[in-house]
């Protein structure tokens, strides 16, 4: 069976934005990306990179693993009731995971991540993580950066590495590990699926 996709990752962005009286176009240029195209996320017309996605996050101060599991429906956040709905947005998913439980985000240009497993508090970002071929973080070709530590371990397939100013390639069996805030991008140049297991430790919540 397939896992079920996180249909909510517009509004949920929109809910957070709003939530913290951040305006559309002033998150945008936080962001670096025009009015229109958060507008277009929001409303799902669109799926964010994965580094447009980092760099909403981070303005908005929560973490990726946060949007997989979305507010009830209905619920109007206030001052009081936004720590009990804060306390369950990292539903636990686990001790065991089988791939038809997974959430799974649909980015933009072919890159899909499933959630492994989620044991509140800690923000760890257990991912199953896929480059079609093709595909990149980064839609307009810039490199990311964001709080926290990334682990990485390529299971199949290849994928490209930018970190810094070191350029690597990434075959089955290797493992990465660095800093977050180092500028950095993925890039699948190849001709079949780069499938991997990545750990991205976040901020606490």
């Amino acid at each position: 069976m397939a896992a079920p996709e996180v249909q909510l990752l517009g509004p949920r962005l929109r809910e957070e934005r709003e939530r913290r009286g951040v305006s559309l176009r002033a998150l945008a240029r936080d962001v670096g990306v025009s009015a229109s195209m958060v507008s277009q996320i929001e409303t799902g017309k669109v799926q964010p990179s994965v580094s447009t996605l980092y760099a909403i996050t981070t303005t908005l101060g929560i973490t990726v693993e946060d949007l997989f599991t979305p507010r009830p429906d209905g619920a109007v956040p206030d001052s009081s009731r936004d720590r009990a709905l804060d306390a369950l947005r990292g539903h636990r998913l686990g001790p065991l995971v089988r791939p038809d439980q997974r959430r799974v985000l649909q980015l933009d240009s072919g890159v899909t991540w499933e959630l492994l497993g989620d044991l509140p508090p800690h923000s760890v970002d257990f991912l199953l993580v896929t480059y079609q071929p093709g595909s990149t973080s980064s839609s307009r070709g810039g490199l990311m950066r964001h709080p926290g530590s990334e682990y990485g371990h390529l299971l199949s397939g290849s994928l490209h590495l930018t970190l810094g100013f070191e350029e690597m390639e990434l075959h089955p069996g290797d493992s990465i590990c660095f800093d977050s805030t180092t500028p950095h991008s993925y890039r699948n140049g190849g001709t079949e699926p780069a499938v991997g297991v990545w750990f991205v430790i976040e901020r606490p919540r």
